[in-house]
C-alpha cells in the first residue's frame, strides 16, 4: 500500500489531496491542528473538513501535529516513511502576518524547513510538493503597464497577453511579511532539489479556491464573496476601484497537476498555478456573477486605501505547466466554481 503525508489536511487544498489519494487506494496521513481558527476566530474552523474526511475514508488517518515541532515532524516522517509528502500547509494572510510576524515565519519557513529535512533524513528520492504562492513575486506585477476597462484592469503590455511567467523577478519588491515568509520556504524547497538533487517542486498558486474553503475575509477571496452575498452580509472592497483581477483555480485541477507531477517528478521546479486568463475575475465582476447565481445583490462597501502589497492585476501564464505535463488542463470554469461555492456554503449555511 502507497503512503502519504499530507500537511495542511483539513485546508481547502489538503482535503482535496487527502480525497483523492485515498479514494485511489493510498493510506493517506493528515498533519492538521487547525491553526485557521487560531488566526481567523470560529468563522475559519476546518474542524468540520477534519470529521468528513474520517468518516468518509477509512484510509485516512489524521494526525494533531504543529509542524513547527521539529523533533515530532522528525519523528513522524521517519516513522511513518511514505512515497509522497504534499506540503500545503501555512499561515496564509497578508494582514495576519503583520500583527504575529514570528508564528508566520516559523509555520511558513521553519515549518518547511523541518519537512524538508525529515523527507531528506528518511528517503531523499521520494517527491516533496509544496504550495507557494504568486506573493513571492511582492507587488512587482504592479510595475506592468496596464490598461483601465469598465469592469477590470488589464495588461496593456501584449507580453503579458498569457499573464506572468515563471521567469518575473522576486526581487526588489514589497512582499508583506507573509509573501516574504513563502520565499523562504519556496527557495528552501528549490534548493534541496537542486544541492542535494531530490525532486522538489514549489506550485506558486493564485487564487486557489472550491467548495470546501472555509473563507474569511483576510483569506479565500471567492468563497467569501460568495458567503457575504448569500448571507447579505457587507463585503469590503480595499481600493482599486473593485477592478483588481485574480485567476483562480479550483482545488481540483491542483491536485490533478500533483499527482502528474508525483508519476513523472523533476528536480527543484517551480510552476505558477492558477486558472489562466479564462479564469480570470475582478471584483466588480465576480459580484455580478454572484448576483446572477443567487438572485441576490451583494451589499458592499469602498475603501480607497488597499492593501499593502495588493496585486492589481494577476494571471498566471500556465505555458510551463502545459509543456511539462501535457495531459493536465483546466476542467473546472469561472462559473462552475461559483456554484459549487455557492450550493455548498448555502447548505453549510441554511
Amino acid at each position: 500500500m502507497k503512503k502519504i503525508i499530507v500537511t495542511g489536511s483539513s485546508g481547502l487544498i489538503g482535503s482535496e489531496v487527502v480525497s483523492f489519494f485515498a479514494s485511489n487506494g493510498w493510506d493517506v496521513y493528515g498533519i492538521d491542528n487547525d491553526m485557521r481558527a487560531d488566526f481567523f476566530g470560529p468563522q475559519g474552523d476546518t474542524r468540520w473538513n477534519q470529521k468528513r474526511l474520517s468518516e468518509k475514508y477509512p484510509n485516512f488517518y489524521h494526525h494533531e501535529i504543529d509542524i513547527r515541532n521539529r523533533d515530532e515532524i522528525l519523528r513522524f516522517v521517519s516513522e511513518i516513511s511514505p512515497q509522497a509528502i504534499i506540503h500545503t500547509a501555512a499561515q496564509p494572510s497578508h494582514d495576519l502576518a503583520a500583527s504575529r510576524p514570528f508564528d508566520d515565519f516559523d509555520i511558513n519557513a521553519m515549518g518547511t524547513l523541518n519537512l524538508l529535512e525529515a523527507n531528506r533524513r528518511t528517503n531523499s528520492n521520494i517527491p516533496f510538493i509544496h504550495m507557494s504562492t504568486n506573493k513571492v513575486y511582492g507587488d512587482a506585477p504592479n510595475s506592468i503597464k496596464l490598461v483601465e476597462l469598465e469592469t477590470r484592469y488589464d495588461y496593456a503590455d501584449s507580453f503579458y497577453q498569457k499573464g506572468i511567467s515563471e521567469s518575473f523577478s522576486i526581487d526588489q519588491s514589497k512582499h508583506s511579511l507573509f509573501g516574504a515568509s513563502k520565499v523562504a520556504g519556496d527557495i528552501m524547497v528549490q534548493e534541496y532539489g537542486r544541492y542535494f538533487g531530490m525532486p522538489t517542486c514549489c506550485l506558486r498558486g493564485g487564487c486557489l479556491t472550491g467548495p470546501n474553503h472555509s473563507g474569511v475575509e483576510l483569506h479565500g477571496f471567492l468563497s467569501y464573496l460568495i458567503k457575504c452575498n448569500i448571507e447579505q452580509k457587507k463585503y469590503n472592497i480595499f481600493g482599486y476601484k473593485g477592478k483588481q483581477v485574480r485567476d483562480n483555480i479550483h482545488a481540483v485541477d491542483v491536485v490533478s497537476f500533483m499527482d502528474l507531477f508525483l508519476k513523472n517528478p523533476k528536480i527543484g521546479e517551480v510552476y505558477n498555478l492558477g486558472g489562466g486568463r479564462d479564469n480570470s475575475i475582478s471584483i466588480l465582476e465576480a459580484f455580478d456573477l454572484a448576483e446572477s447565481i443567487s438572485n441576490k445583490k451583494m451589499i458592499f462597501e469602498y475603501f480607497d486605501q488597499n492593501r499593502q502589497g495588493d496585486h492589481i492585476c494577476y494571471i498566471s501564464d500556465l505555458s510551463k505547466m502545459k509543456e511539462h505535463y501535457p495531459a493536465w488542463h483546466i476542467s473546472k470554469s469561472i462559473q462552475n466554481i461559483f456554484e459549487e461555492i455557492y450550493q455548498s456554503w448555502d447548505s453549510r449555511i441554511h
